[in-house]
């Protein structure tokens, strides 16, 4: 069918295909409690495609925008080949072995929660990547973790915490970079603007971590018995030396150097390789070996084997798929205008700005409960929205802030996310195996949910939410955006008189492109 016989969803049946996936998705999960949310999420697709067919797409255009979201997200996949390359090699070269080593012999159990957030926090920061930051520095954390006696839930919580976080102000990092891409403003500004939420939310949880450490954790001689035990069996496995940790350094100097994320990580499992063979003695086939099957070991303390029997590129396949079927259910959802139905439905309610932001912020956050990836959260919301925050003469700084939270911050708290799915896969949460407790990093993670509600609470207390500078209102009439005419619902800029606005519909609300004077 032609174009022009296509037409958007009305509202219920744009929430169908929402609707049944997520119906199906909770059969599988807490039914049949089984953690693999793949087929669900493919019948998703499919559900979203018969959809589309009935509205006039055909099955080509709809594939077409299956694969262009999965085209836009494979950076992701690489990074995620790449981390598995890494885990495997960097376990086999001792480099994760002497992180570990090395964290339970200068750490205390009291400090380690709040250090692991600080300390994932700058990792992130100088990678640019929280995923790389997670399958690295937060395997070794949790390694640490477990030797303190630590609940895994706990450690993981605080690693999430700090590696979203240190993504979401990173200017290396690719959602930061898209957030104020997608609502046209500046990457430095767009950083600036997220401080107000990121510092307190930060302190917040650095505070938490902390009195969590000195309250809940247990720092007495079996313990300790422990530590021995693991740092023993570290020591009779591996040479431990901080010369083995040049692999992780070289990593942290490339991104400093801002080289790209995948690159880098790359070279980080090429000096890990080296230094296996070089530290350990291990073959050069070895290394191909567990980077691509994983590092096997058998130490008798279950702790060391539980954590080190691991990573590799296969280790990561039941994520990358999981990650496909996934953007490939959101591509579907967007390319039939499922999900531009839901949120033009959103904004017919809106009535103020409070409103607005919280609407981008729950957005985000749908987008990435539904679509299952954190790069639709960001670019479909702040698509979408933009044009009604001009309308309404507020900074779409504010935007660039709520798309973040609620799409780079969710991601990792959401199971069947790509974000959720790598951290539980790097992390060895062990969901997929009836660990179901270990969910628990998700309320532990605090870091990442109190970002969006600061952000609410100064939407609807006024602090921290800037309007549009002169600056930046002549900076939209040079673009050409778009500018939503408001005044159809009851909204009235508060510097500008009852009768302004335009007469023309774009995006299915009143809207003008602003001419260049």
């Amino acid at each position: 069918m032609t174009s022009s016989t296509r037409r958007l969803p009305s509202l219920p049946l744009a929430l169908t295909p929402v609707v049944l996936t997520l119906l199906v998705l909770g059969v599988q999960l807490f039914y049949f409690d089984d953690f693999t949310p793949h087929v669900p999420l493919a019948i998703g697709l499919a559900i979203t495609s018969l959809v589309g067919i009935s509205l006039g797409f055909d099955w080509r255009n709809i594939e077409k925008g299956v694969f262009h979201v999965i085209h836009v997200s494979l950076p992701s996949v690489s990074v995620l080949i790449t981390v598995g390359m890494i885990i495997g090699v960097w376990i086999a070269s001792g480099t994760v072995p002497t992180l570990i080593y090395y964290g339970l012999t200068i750490l205390s159990p009291q400090i380690f929660l709040a250090a692991a957030m600080v300390l994932c926090s700058v990792v992130s920061l100088s990678l640019g990547t929280s995923w790389g930051t997670v399958g690295t520095v937060g395997l070794a954390l949790m390694g640490i973790g477990a030797g303190f006696g630590i609940p895994v839930y706990w450690t993981a919580g605080a690693v999430v915490s700090g590696a979203f976080f240190g993504d979401k102000v990173s200017p290396l990092s690719d959602t930061t970079n898209l957030a104020p891409a997608v609502t046209g403003v500046d990457v430095f500004s767009h950083i600036k603007n997220m401080m107000p939420t990121t510092v307190p939310s930060m302190l917040i949880a650095f505070a938490i971590y902390l009195f969590a450490g000195y309250t809940l954790i247990e720092s007495d001689g079996a313990s300790f018995e422990r530590i021995t035990l693991i740092t023993g069996a570290l020591q009779d496995n591996f040479v431990i030396s901080p010369w083995l940790l040049l692999p992780a350094l070289l990593v942290i100097v490339l991104a400093v150097k801002r080289m790209p994320p995948i690159p880098s990580l790359f070279a980080g499992a090429l000096a890990g390789g080296a230094a296996a063979m070089i530290a350990q003695g291990v073959g050069l086939h070895d290394v191909f070996t567990y980077a691509n099957s994983g590092y096997s070991i058998d130490t008798g303390i279950s702790e060391i084997d539980s954590l080190l029997n691991r990573g590799g590129i296969q280790s990561m396949m039941w994520t990358i798929s999981l990650v496909l079927i996934a953007l490939g259910f959101g591509g579907a959802l967007e390319k039939t205008g499922c999900l531009e139905t839901i949120i033009q439905a959103i904004m017919t309610k809106i009535r103020s700005f409070a409103g607005i932001q919280s609407a981008a912020i729950g957005t985000s956050m749908a987008t990435n409960l539904v679509a299952g990836d954190p790069y639709l959260s960001i670019a479909l919301p702040g698509r979408m929205y933009a044009p009604v925050y001009r309308g309404m003469g507020y900074s779409t700084l504010n935007l660039s802030r709520a798309v973040e939270e609620g799409g780079t911050l969710i991601s990792p708290l959401i199971p069947w996310n790509a974000g959720g799915a790598f951290v539980i896969s790097a992390l060895a949460l062990g969901v997929s195996s009836g660990h179901m407790e270990n969910l628990l990093y998700i309320p532990l993670a605090f870091a990442c949910w109190l970002s969006p509600v600061f952000g609410i609470f100064y939407a609807f207390t006024g602090f921290f939410s800037p309007r549009a500078s002169e600056e930046e209102k002549r900076g939209w009439q040079e673009a050409g955006e778009t500018v939503a005419d408001l005044s159809a619902h009851g909204w009235v800029p508060e510097d500008e008189p009852a009768d302004a606005g335009a007469d023309i519909e774009a995006d299915g609300l009143a809207a003008e492109r602003v001419r260049s004077q």
